[in-house]
């Protein structure tokens, strides 16, 4: 495995089920140690620990990660969707297809946006 040259690391409150719901959508755990996981999911790359004080630089408070979001693409955003309804996990932004502008090419992105557990906003997007 070729690590990214970005990977976040998520606080989690509750290690199992924020674990849960990553392997839920189809993240693949790399490895793990006590209330750590490396998981990747089509080529992204992130990290789950359970909250401790090492890192914190201030007090956290839910919805974590406010003000940010991670953009994971994926080959089928539809697949994604359907599972998270079908366990009834609310919705943040709907599904849509935005156009973007880069280096005078269009391209067009199908996403839409969800909380997990601790409220990290994550954008799941594909490439139409």
């Amino acid at each position: 495995m070729e690590f990214n040259k970005l990977i976040p690391e998520l606080s989690v409150t509750d290690y199992e089920k924020s674990l849960a719901f990553y392997k839920m959508l189809g993240f693949k755990v790399e490895y793990t140690r006590e209330n750590f996981a490396f998981l990747s999911l089509q080529g992204s790359q992130l990290m789950i620990e359970k909250q401790n004080d090492t890192w914190n630089v201030g007090e956290l408070t839910k919805p974590f990660g406010r003000g940010i979001n991670f953009q994971i693409a994926v080959n089928n955003v539809e697949e994604i969707l359907s599972i998270l309804k079908e366990n009834n996990y609310e919705i943040a932004f709907p599904l849509e297809v935005h156009t973007y502008v880069a280096n005078d090419e269009e391209f067009h992105e199908k996403e839409f946006l969800v909380q997990d557990p601790n409220g990290y906003l994550l954008r799941f997007s594909q490439t139409l």
